[in-house]
C-alpha cells in the first residue's frame, strides 16, 4: 500500500521505570516489580507486567500493592538514570529530523508528514529496533492519521508491539472499542452515555449532531470527529525551554490527597536533579491538575528568591495543590512545573 496522508507515530516504552530495573538486575526477570519510594505513604510509580495481574497499578498506595501481591519486589526510583535513558531514546527518535512532541520521559508523538503508509510503518518499526539496540528496552508503537488513534494503537499492542491503521480504516478500528478509550470520556460521562445504550466508540460516532451537542456541550464536534477517526491536531515540537515540568497520568483516578502529595515529592526530586544538572534555578513553581472530567486546574507561586532545592520545590507544590481546593475530586493527571529559569546558584532564604 502506498497511500499518502499525514501520519503520526506514537512511541511508548513498556513499563519504563520497571523495565529499567529489570534490565539492570536480571534477577528481577519474570518477577512482579513495582517502582516506589520507601516512605510510609509511598505510592507505586510503575508496575511491571508480571505485577499487574495482581491488581498492582500506578498511583496505588504501596501498602495496598504489597497486600495484593505478597511477592512484590519494590525498587526505589532513580530519576537521574531515567533521564539519561530518555535522552538516548529521544536521540534515536530525532535522527530523521521529524517533529517530535514529547509527552514524558518515555513517550512521544512523531509527525511523519507526507510519508506513505508503508514508509510510516517502516519508520516506526526501525525506531523500535534502534531504541532496543541502544537501551535494551522494548517500545510499543502506533501509526495512524491522527494522534488519538496512534495512541490507542500503541496502548492496544502493548507490550513490545507495533500496530498501524491504514487511511480509511480508522472508524472501523475504533467502532468496537469502549467509549472510555477516547480522551475526554471519564467515568461520569461513561455512566451518562450508558443510559442511552452507548458503550462503544462506534455507537457514539453514529449519534446525530443534536444529541452530541446535548451530551457534550461546546466540545461536541471534537468528540464527534474523534469517535469517527478524525483527529487533525498537529504534532507540536518542543520549543526553547522556558520551563521544566514533569507529569504523572494515573491508570486509575486518584482522590486521596496523601497519594497526590507523595507523587509531588517524587516530581520535586526529579525537577531538582534536572535544575542542578543544567546549573539553573527557578523562581516560579506550580502544579497542573487534570480532573477525571478532563478539566484542568493550574496553580503557581513566585518565590522571593530562586531555588533548585527539592524540599522547597516540594513544599511549594503542596501549597499550590491545596490552593486548588480539590475537595476529593478525582484526579487523572498531576504535574509539577518550574519556570522563570535563570543560570546560577540558588539562594536559600524565604519561601515566598
Amino acid at each position: 500500500m502506498s497511500v499518502s496522508a499525514s501520519f503520526v507515530a506514537h512511541f511508548d516504552v513498556d513499563a519504563f521505570y520497571a523495565s529499567v530495573a529489570v534490565r539492570d538486575d536480571p534477577r528481577l526477570a519474570g518477577k512482579p516489580v513495582a517502582i516506589a519510594g520507601r516512605s510510609r505513604r509511598a505510592v507505586v510509580l510503575t508496575a511491571s507486567y508480571e505485577a499487574r495481574p495482581y491488581g498492582v497499578r500506578s498511583a496505588m498506595p504501596l501498602y495496598q500493592a504489597r497486600v495484593a501481591c505478597p511477592d512484590l519486589v519494590v525498587v526505589s526510583p532513580d530519576m537521574q538514570k531515567y533521564r539519561a535513558i530518555s535522552s538516548e531514546i529521544f536521540e534515536v527518535l530525532s535522527r530523521r529530523g521529524h517533529p517530535i512532541e514529547r509527552l514524558s520521559l518515555d513517550e512521544a508523538f512523531v509527525g511523519l508528514g507526507g510519508a506513505t503508509f508503508d514508509e510510516a510503518r517502516a519508520f516506526a518499526a526501525a525506531r523500535r529496533r534502534e531504541i532496543f539496540e541502544v537501551t535494551r528496552l522494548t517500545v510499543s508503537a502506533g501509526v495512524a492519521t491522527g494522534k488519538t488513534i496512534a495512541k490507542i494503537c500503541s496502548d492496544t499492542c502493548k507490550p513490545d508491539g507495533l500496530l498501524a491503521i491504514a487511511p480509511g480504516d480508522e472508524a472501523a478500528f475504533l467502532a468496537p472499542l469502549p467509549v472510555s478509550r477516547l480522551w475526554g470520556i471519564g467515568p461520569k460521562m461513561q455512566a451518562r452515555l450508558s443510559v442511552f445504550g452507548i458503550t462503544t466508540i462506534g455507537e457514539l460516532g453514529a449519534l446525530g449532531d443534536a444529541r452530541l451537542r446535548e451530551l457534550f456541550g461546546s466540545w461536541w464536534a471534537e468528540v464527534r470527529d474523534l469517535a469517527r477517526g478524525v483527529d487533525r491536531r498537529p504534532v507540536q515540537p518542543e520549543r526553547e525551554t522556558k520551563s521544566i515540568s514533569t507529569e504523572e497520568t494515573f491508570e486509575y483516578d486518584v482522590r486521596d490527597e496523601d497519594r497526590l502529595i507523595d507523587v509531588l515529592r517524587v516530581q520535586a526530586r526529579e525537577l531538582a536533579e534536572t535544575l542542578a544538572r543544567e546549573r539553573t534555578v527557578a523562581r516560579t513553581i506550580g502544579v497542573k491538575i487534570k480532573r477525571a472530567d478532563f478539566t484542568t486546574v493550574g496553580r503557581q507561586t513566585h518565590l522571593a528568591e530562586p531555588t533548585r532545592d527539592a524540599r522547597r520545590i516540594f513544599r511549594v507544590a503542596v501549597h499550590c495543590l491545596r490552593r486548588a481546593a480539590l475537595d476529593g475530586a478525582p484526579v487523572r493527571l498531576l504535574g509539577t512545573r518550574v519556570a522563570s529559569l535563570a543560570e546560577g546558584d540558588a539562594l536559600q532564604t524565604s519561601l515566598f
